[in-house]
């Protein structure tokens, strides 16, 4: 299975992280419902063109925090995660991504009002469109 998984070279964040976030946003949206199978770390190393370091890495972070698990011989598997933890997640990345946004805007200059603008005009705009 070839999960949908985008790494930037040019990002400040980790591989490892941007995979890790990534399979956790899948998992907590639903596009990845528990028992599905996920790719081995080698091959998912493969398919995103880095390490496999990387990959067990990621898959480590993801396990102990209870989103998969490993069944020795049988493979990686999306764990039944329970909702509150699912919500916290939610939560967690969105509040993750607002906060890199801002600070992007800030780096290139915007003031506070100006990122509240944006911020409104961008929910307005996607909220008009049905989400």
């Amino acid at each position: 299975m070839k999960i949908p998984i985008h790494i930037s070279e040019e990002s400040r964040e980790p591989i490892y992280h941007q995979v890790e976030t990534q399979i956790k946003t899948l998992i907590v949206s639903g596009q990845l419902p528990p028992g599905t199978s996920l790719p081995s770390i080698r091959a998912l190393a493969g398919d995103l063109g880095c390490s496999v370091i990387t990959t067990r890495r990621a898959y480590q972070n993801l396990e102990a925090n209870g989103f998969i698990k490993t069944a020795q011989g049988k493979g990686t598997f999306v764990n039944d995660v329970e909702n509150r933890k699912i919500e916290d997640t939610k939560e967690k990345l969105a509040y993750d991504a607002f906060k890199k946004a801002v600070e992007h805007g800030i780096q290139v200059g915007c003031s506070e009002e100006e990122i509240n603008t944006i911020f409104n005009n961008i929910m307005r705009e996607y909220f008009k469109n049905g989400g």
